[in-house]
């Protein structure tokens, strides 16, 4: 039966992904929702959660509050903390009940900006979709309420879509700026891991932006059609797909078309990779190149963006999908918690956070820039 799950688990929803997104940029975020439910977004979803604090907090609605409409209570409530906290912005998002409920999250945006002075908007969510959207739709409103027109650095490239939910706490992150200096470039925004409110500001001064998620895409794109910004999608995962996606950041920010994900071919195909689109692209074409392994991705968050996908791709959400396409494949690269679906093929286990969480957070590894070391076992 479609879209039912007996097996698998489910992907880190759309308000952990909202949570995810602003959690360094010193802000307010406010989940509509009932009380007791902070820690799902926050210590599940969020390892920096045990590194350091963030302004998370849940409205604590109650069940006459969303039989009734409440909405008085929220909004007071909301100017009572945001006046005492003083944070850099308010977002809000809901979860499901506001959501059927027909919550306004517009006008609550509006009003308490109105009471506080303080910049507030909403993030569509209904705690219902996966992680890429709440996070895609965070990263957009936060470029769009706070980037401002800058003059234009030579050089100077910006990274959209970094969370923990897609890169570990495991220096991913890092080799992705070592290996932009170590090629010449700039860093410019890290949206949203090491990066401030004026990072922010200051996006529209890149000459081009890297987006290494399918979270960054419509910050990406609200960059380009608002000041000129290009990007290019890819992640430097292995040698030589990362010289590939250096000379690609190099040709867009030439004024030249660059899609380095597009080099893949159909042929032979022996491996799949299980995941979100570009970083699992981005893994099929660092097999092809370093491996002479030809690769196919199947994206199984069914949120991802799918226009990096080629035609002998597939994005398979649902659980009987994946595993009726896992029984064609040789050799399976995916989160462990597709081990017991993925047939007879050999299995690489490659852990993703957004789906598997903590579980195997110590056996990721850093990949960007580096030898794919972690397919030794299987003698490749």
């Amino acid at each position: 039966m479609n879209q039912t799950a007996q097996i698998l688990s489910i992907y880190a929803a759309d308000t952990s992904g909202v949570c995810s997104a602003l959690f360094e940029l010193g802000g307010m975020t406010v989940i509509h929702d009932a009380s007791g439910c902070n820690s799902t977004y926050t210590t599940h979803d969020e390892p920096r959660w045990y590194r350091g604090s963030s302004m998370m907090y849940i409205s604590a609605l109650t069940e006459s509050d969303a039989v009734m409409g409440n909405d008085e209570k929220f909004i007071s409530d909301l100017t009572e903390v945001a006046n005492r906290l003083k944070p850099e912005f308010i977002a809000i998002c809901a979860s499901p009940m506001p959501a059927m409920t027909g919550v306004d999250m517009e006008a609550i945006a509006f009003d308490v900006s109105h009471r506080t002075g303080i910049p507030a908007f909403s993030v569509k969510t209904n705690g219902m979709h996966s992680y890429i959207p709440g996070a895609a739709n965070a990263f957009e409103e936060i470029v769009r309420h706070f980037c401002e027109p800058a003059e234009r650095r030579k050089g100077k490239v910006n990274i959209i879509g970094a969370t923990p939910l897609d890169f570990s706490l495991k220096g991913s992150v890092e080799s992705i700026k070592q290996w932009l200096r170590d090629n010449g470039f700039e860093v410019g925004c890290c949206l949203s891991m090491g990066c401030t409110l004026d990072d922010v500001r200051a996006m529209s001064s890149a000459e081009v932006s890297l987006v290494i998620s399918s979270t960054g895409v419509k910050a990406a794109e609200y960059l380009k059609r608002e000041y000129g910004v290009p990007y290019v999608k890819g992640v430097p995962i292995g040698k030589s797909f990362s010289r590939v996606l250096a000379d690609g950041l190099r040709s867009a920010a030439a004024g030249q078309e660059a899609s380095p994900l597009a080099l893949r071919t159909g042929e032979s195909i022996m491996a799949a990779v299980l995941g979100e689109s570009i970083f699992s692209a981005s893994m099929a074409a660092a097999l092809a190149l370093d491996k002479g392994i030809s690769a196919r991705v199947i994206e199984t968050v069914g949120e991802s963006d799918l226009s990096v996908l080629s035609p002998f791709d597939l994005s398979a959400p649902d659980e009987d999908v994946c595993e009726r396409e896992l029984a064609k494949h040789s050799l399976i690269i995916a989160d462990p918690l597709f081990r017991p679906i993925a047939g007879k093929g050999r299995f690489v286990p490659l852990p993703h956070e957004a789906f598997s969480g903590r579980c195997f957070e110590r056996d990721i590894p850093d990949l960007i820039n580096r030898e794919l070391t972690f397919l030794k076992e299987t003698g490749l």
